[in-house]
């Protein structure tokens, strides 16, 4: 089994016809969902948030059957993911893409969960303490985006589980939890 790194790559990956989006829509469905898995599954293992269509990602190339994803096929693989609430675009030209393997929603239980399990309940942190402090180390919470996180955090304000308190820089900006 080929591996990029650590992450062990699926049978699919060495079938040149999957590098070619594929005329028949039942083929076509099924190669979609293989990637948009593929693309999920990778960008977790290895806590990449940004893809860009048009910069090197590991993925869209394989190098032993010297095969690589067109632009219209990387375009598409991520506009599916796009449409089912698991990526955004970050631009109007379709350059950059955000990859949300767990939505927002999702997201944002995740980190109450971690909350309660870190017995932080009640308890004031930076946002920078969330991406990067011990507690977050080993977890789906070290070194996550930014931008997911505080748009994890607002909705949590929003549902009353936390307060987001403004710093004199983005550095220390706070949140108090009151799970």
């Amino acid at each position: 089994m080929q591996k990029l790194g650590d992450f062990k790559l699926p049978q699919f990956f060495n079938y040149p016809p999957y590098f070619t989006l594929q005329p028949i829509r039942e083929t076509r469905e099924k190669q979609v969902q293989l990637w948009k898995e593929l693309i999920l599954e990778y960008c977790r293992s290895q806590k990449i948030f940004i893809v860009g269509l048009e910069e090197e990602f590991p993925l869209f190339s394989n190098q032993v059957i010297e095969r690589s994803l067109s632009h219209e096929s990387r375009e598409l693989f991520l506009s599916a993911l796009v449409s089912e609430g698991r990526a955004e675009w970050m631009d109007k030209s379709h350059k950059k893409c955000l990859i949300l393997w767990l939505r927002i929603p999702d997201w944002a239980d995740y980190i109450i969960n971690f909350v309660k399990q870190n017995g932080l309940e009640d308890s004031v942190m930076t946002v920078e303490d969330i991406r990067t402090g011990i507690e977050s180390r080993g977890t789906e919470l070290a070194g996550i985006d930014r931008v997911v996180l505080m748009r994890a955090l607002k909705l949590l304000e929003q549902k009353g589980k936390a307060a987001i308190f403004k710093g004199s820089s983005t550095d220390d900006e706070g949140v108090k939890f009151n799970v």
